[in-house]
């Protein structure tokens, strides 16, 4: 015969494997919807670059001044940066000849002499050629995009190269951007430190970004023109960020010693 005190046992304890087994159940279920919740991140992020788009122009996470359009690219295969064949001490001209017309950027290989070994090293092979420029921002940063191959934000020339003359464009605000004054011609990258490949941005309007994307070269008057006249025609759809409603297709690129 069980006594009132062991019956009184007997269901405490049971009520104790109970909630047991419920906490348990829950913490399988919290384990396994975190498990999938970091693989969704993991896959967002690798689809992005790692960014912030510079996103490409991912709204990436960058902490910029209008950071919903930060000039990113996805990472590139990691293969060997191109042998250094540029004069270091020379200027060089690169030269786009586009369907919206002509663009040239004067460079200095003092300055960024990996940047403008690479756009060599990928102009003479034909790199550019045949390309579009897929992005245009016209507010928070204004800037048109191109050097990508696949025409998506995330294409590349299977290697990275380092940041160069982060510094030339003044000491920080407070708020730690810079103005990328119009005209400047600087390289898009993941948000990382020395992930650029072949994605560049053309300012076409006073921009502040943080100091993290090279500026490579200056446009011409002509050039600059060419791309406020893209600029001022919006962006397809109607919206703020997305392909230029004028397609602008490089149809040749070239670069040339001064």
């Amino acid at each position: 015969m069980v006594s009132k005190d062991q019956r009184q046992r007997q269901l405490a304890r049971e009520k104790f494997l109970r909630q047991q087994q419920r906490r348990e159940s829950a913490r399988r279920k919290a384990r396994t919807r975190n498990t999938v919740i970091a693989s969704v991140l993991a896959v967002a992020v690798l689809g992005t670059g790692g960014a912030y788009a510079a996103g490409a122009f991912s709204g990436d996470g960058t902490k910029d001044t209008g950071a919903k359009a930060s000039p990113s690219a996805s990472p590139s295969k990691k293969a060997s940066e191109p042998k250094m064949t540029v004069d270091k001490k020379a200027k060089y001209d690169m030269a786009f000849k586009t369907s919206a017309g002509d663009i040239t950027v004067a460079m200095d290989a003092a300055k960024t002499p990996h940047t403008v070994n690479s756009f060599k090293h990928l102009a003479d092979k034909g790199f550019f050629d045949g390309t579009k420029c897929h992005r245009l921002t016209t507010k928070g940063i204004y800037v048109l995009q191109c050097g990508d191959p696949e025409g998506t934000g995330a294409g590349g020339p299977g290697y990275t190269i380092p940041d160069e003359n982060l510094k030339g464009l003044g000491k920080p605000a407070k708020d730690g951007s810079v103005t990328y004054k119009a005209g400047t011609v600087a390289m898009a990258n993941t948000g990382q430190p020395n992930s650029g490949g072949s994605q560049f941005f053309l300012v076409y309007k006073d921009s502040k970004l943080t100091p993290t994307y090279t500026p490579v070269g200056t446009m011409d008057a002509k050039g600059l023109k060419v791309v406020q006249d893209v600029a001022a025609k919006g962006v397809t759809g109607g919206s703020e960020d997305g392909a230029p409603k004028q397609a602008v297709k490089i149809s040749k690129a070239t670069v040339g010693k001064k």
